[in-house]
């Protein structure tokens, strides 16, 4: 959770790893998939980097915005603003699970993506695996509502990323937080549902 929240509790390896995301977000647009409490989001706009979170929590929303970011409460495969001219999509802490599909995930990344665009995406430790299952936030006072989820690992990846029409371009294991760099394949082809 502390991770999940960034910010004063975070651990130093994770602020690192979270620098390196952010590392790759230019002065151009980024969307941020999933934005949660918004660490990123608020992160980019305090840089003065343009950056938009969208989640299907009211409550994350909100977060995000008191940390300064903008967010939208909505479906990510819904219409988002702006859908292909985004130059960075972050799919972090495992989001590219979203929906239990990691593939139709990544094709909808894809769309919303502009020409040089790339997906950032945290996966699963270096496995080979990709397995889909049910999930809920459950705390002391409050359980959710279950929901799809998927997991993929770095082995699983190139083949997940293929079927979505985008190429892996960099993986890298920041203290045990794999971090993927994606871009569309040179054909430029995302492959319809």
């Amino acid at each position: 959770m502390s991770r999940w929240m960034g910010g004063p509790a975070a651990t130093p390896e994770d602020r690192v790893a979270d620098e390196h995301v952010l590392r790759y977000c230019s002065s151009r647009p980024t969307l941020d998939l999933g934005c949660g409490p918004g660490r990123f989001t608020g992160r980019l706009q305090q840089r003065g980097l343009p950056a938009l979170g969208v989640d299907s929590s009211a409550t994350a929303v909100e977060m995000t915005r008191r940390r300064g970011g903008t967010a939208l409460h909505r479906d990510v495969f819904a219409p988002l603003p702006a859908e292909g001219s985004w130059a960075q999509i972050l799919l972090t802490d495992g989001n590219i699970g979203i929906g239990g599909d990691p593939v139709e995930t990544l094709r909808r990344a894809s769309r919303l993506l502009d020409s040089g665009g790339v997906v950032i995406v945290e996966i699963e430790s270096h496995t080979t695996t990709s397995c889909r299952e049910w999930v809920r936030w459950e705390t002391e006072q409050y359980r959710g509502h279950w929901f799809p989820w998927s997991r993929v690992g770095a082995g699983a990846l190139g083949g997940v990323a293929d079927a979505a029409g985008l190429n892996v371009v960099e993986v890298i294991d920041i203290h045990a937080r794999v971090i993927a760099v994606l871009n569309l394949s040179a054909t430029g082809n995302v492959v319809p549902r």
